[in-house]
């Protein structure tokens, strides 16, 4: 059965890479997203031979479980091909490319995965990643060593641990099926647009309703304004919808667009400036395999940067409680240049400090008992001195005290 939707593909070099080493392609029944890595060229040919390839996978299938076996096959088949172009171009080693397709069959969504591209799916107002990264920060989050925040700007967040490459005839993909249903819609991208636009307002732009392509247009350009350090590649796929399409025409975008056999010329890289720093790194490449040694070095890092950030807090939370002890002890050495006139059972005494505690800590102690009978003073005053009399210095409590004295006297 001919999937019954609509969709959308569209990609851009972004605003710093010379060239786009992504692919996508949007078909009747197949949907992907590639995104090459291998340096300047190597790239585009891995993604282009990765969509070329599986473009063989856009038909009507009998069963889920068919599609899902082709595209098992397909992506085996791909990683061979890449060795077998290698052995002939050695100047491609080291490329590869990561793999993220989506094959619909009946009322079921038929997914293969490989690095760390993307599939979401956004039903009822949420927004929900489908696919897992294959990559070494997923990892660290995966064992609760960083949060996913940590892991958007984690120096080795390009450190991919599975990819289709040239070097494993074997790779390792994730398969599988889910039910979708009317209304949902498939959203299938490269890191340059995940890395950029948060699942917030990837979920807000799929919520406004608006055709796939005015949609996957507002997500690119959410990409661009966000700086898109990287290319940028959106597959949009609306299941139903008010104008289902039949019969799509494929679309195929990216590096896989251009011709075969046609090589398209990079952009010329920006002069050395300190004033662009950032397009100076342009055909550097975005992703890259580790090998087991380099891998255990990156743990290793990461321990160091753990312990290193665990320091950090421990100074920080030192600094503020010695900031708040500091702050404590001059409020403190302040208060004891405070005096006052107050009661100590029956005798009037003079009190340094304030009238105040600090829960079960009083903030001010007996400095002079002056031996004054408060039963010797008339009501007015001995209710004053209960109620406590503030003094400007020792000096002016030591003379509220002499006025007192006489009165008590005379009255005694």
């Amino acid at each position: 059965m001919v999937f019954q939707g609509s969709s959308a593909a569209i990609s851009h070099t972004g605003k710093v890479r010379s060239n786009n080493q992504d692919s996508g392609y949007a078909g009747s029944n197949l949907f992907v997203v590639a995104d090459g890595m291998g340096g300047h060229a190597g790239g585009d040919v891995a993604s282009s031979l990765a969509i070329q390839r599986l473009t063989e996978l856009d038909q009507p299938y009998a069963t889920p479980a068919q599609a899902e076996h082709a595209i098992r096959d397909a992506l085996a088949d791909t990683a061979a091909e890449l060795i077998d172009t290698v052995a002939r171009r050695p100047e491609l080693a080291g490329m590869g490319t990561t793999v993220s397709a989506l094959v619909m069959v009946d009322d079921y969504a038929v997914i293969g995965h490989i690095g760390d591209s993307r599939i979401y799916l956004y039903r009822d107002d949420t927004l929900t990643q489908i696919t897992a990264d294959h990559t070494f920060v997923q990892r660290l989050v995966d064992s609760g060593r960083i949060t996913p925040e940590e892991a958007r700007y984690h120096p080795r967040r390009s450190v991919l641990m599975r990819v289709l490459g040239d070097m494993d005839p074997d790779p390792e993909v994730d398969s599988f099926i889910m039910p979708t249903q009317d209304g949902d819609r498939w959203l299938l991208c490269s890191d340059g647009l995940s890395g950029v636009v948060d699942d917030a307002h990837t979920a807000k732009t799929l919520g406004l309703g608006m055709p796939p392509a005015r949609t996957a247009d507002a997500l690119l350009k959410q990409a661009l304004d966000g700086g898109a350090p990287d290319n940028v590649t959106v597959v949009l796929v609306d299941v139903g919808g008010q104008h289902p399409v039949f019969i799509g025409t494929p679309a195929i975008v990216g590096s896989a667009s251009n011709p075969s056999g046609v090589v398209v010329p990079a952009a010329r890289p920006s002069r050395p400036n300190w004033l662009h720093h950032a397009r100076q790194v342009a055909n550097e490449p975005t992703h890259f395999e580790p090998a087991a040694e380099f891998l255990e070095e990156l743990i290793e890092e990461d321990r160091r940067r753990a312990r290193r950030r665990r320091f950090g807090w421990l100074a920080a939370l030192l600094v503020v409680l010695a900031g708040i002890g500091l702050a404590l002890f001059a409020g403190y050495n302040w208060t004891q240049t405070r005096y006052y006139v107050g009661a100590d059972d029956d005798s009037v005494v003079i009190y340094r400090g304030i009238q105040q505690s600090i829960g079960p800590i009083s903030l001010s102690t007996v400095y002079e008992d002056t031996n004054i009978v408060l039963a010797d003073l008339s009501d007015f005053d001995r209710q004053t001195v209960e109620a406590t009399i503030s003094a400007r210095s020792l000096s002016d409590a030591e003379l509220i005290v002499d006025r007192l004295r006489p009165a008590a006297e005379g009255s005694g």
